[in-house]
């Protein structure tokens, strides 16, 4: 009697135990897969804003910073939930804040603002902001705060954000027949000025311990904060960027004059050196 149904058999039994094995690593890889897509969604909205940027559309490219950013929260958000957390992600993320957070508001405010103008001043002060921001990201990358709760220095996102807030801010107006024309040394003036406090040691507030989950009074303010944007969102974008940047250079002033200042966090200790061997 021949064999070979059940052979047949146990070989099918075989693949379905393999397909069992191999699913969880599967889905693994999915979802280690899925914070880079947020990541390059982050880098590709950057190349959008540049492109939109140099052909003149500047509300566009303003939107396109917005768009970054919110991949760029949602890109550690989500690997932090789905732990899958590695080096390869952070310098990913790295480089597309460079370019979404650094080079893209750059360009934008070097064409909005017309800063090529001011000839070789407005190019040097645009790449300002870049080398600013690119320094602002090596710091966060290597080293930690020295307070809790706290950046060292206004984030890039936040920096690019502003440019690309009142970008859109300037556009409502024209768009309601507010003639506003925004001079062009306060331009370079504001993003000289955002560069140089992305390199400060200025505290900022992160609002990463703020807990959706269980706090009743952060879900009721991010309701109203949505419902404000919602109303009015070019204006209160820029309201809210506005204040948010300022807040770092008015509470450290305030912590000065009172007498306050923040608690450092303890240095992190050094890695022990092994003892030396006797020869």
């Amino acid at each position: 009697m021949s064999d070979a149904p059940f052979e047949r058999h146990e070989s099918r039994r075989q693949r379905r135990r393999r397909r069992r094995r191999n699913e969880p690593r599967r889905r693994r890889r999915g979802v280690y897969l899925l914070p880079q897509l947020f990541t390059t969604a982050n880098l590709f909205f950057g190349f959008y804003t540049i492109v939109q940027a140099q052909a003149g559309n500047f509300f566009n490219a303003s939107l396109g910073i917005v768009f970054a950013g919110i991949c760029d929260g949602l890109d550690g958000r989500v690997a932090r939930l789905s732990k899958t957390t590695s080096k390869f992600g952070l310098e990913y993320d790295s480089l597309a804040d460079i370019v979404s957070f650094g080079l893209a508001p750059a360009i934008l405010a070097f064409h909005a603002g017309h800063l090529e103008g001011f000839r070789r001043s407005g190019f040097v002060i645009a790449f300002l902001f870049v080398a600013c921001a690119a320094l602002r990201l090596a710091r966060f990358n290597v080293h930690t705060s020295r307070y809790s709760g706290r950046f060292e220095g206004l984030p890039s996102p936040a920096a690019a954000g502003m440019v690309s807030v009142t970008q859109l801010f300037v556009s409502f107006l024209r768009d309601e027949q507010i003639g506003v024309a925004v001079p062009e040394p306060l331009v370079a003036a504001g993003v000289a000025a955002l560069g140089l406090l992305m390199v400060s040691a200025i505290p900022y507030r992160s609002f990463k311990g703020v807990d959706l989950r269980h706090s009743y009074r952060a879900i009721v303010g991010m309701v109203l904060a949505l419902a404000v944007v919602i109303q009015e969102p070019q204006i209160a974008l820029f309201v809210i960027g506005a204040l948010y940047v300022a807040s770092g250079p008015v509470e450290w002033a305030w912590r000065v004059l009172s007498g306050r200042p923040l608690e450092e966090l303890p240095p992190p200790a050094a890695p022990e050196t092994p003892a030396e061997t006797a020869p």
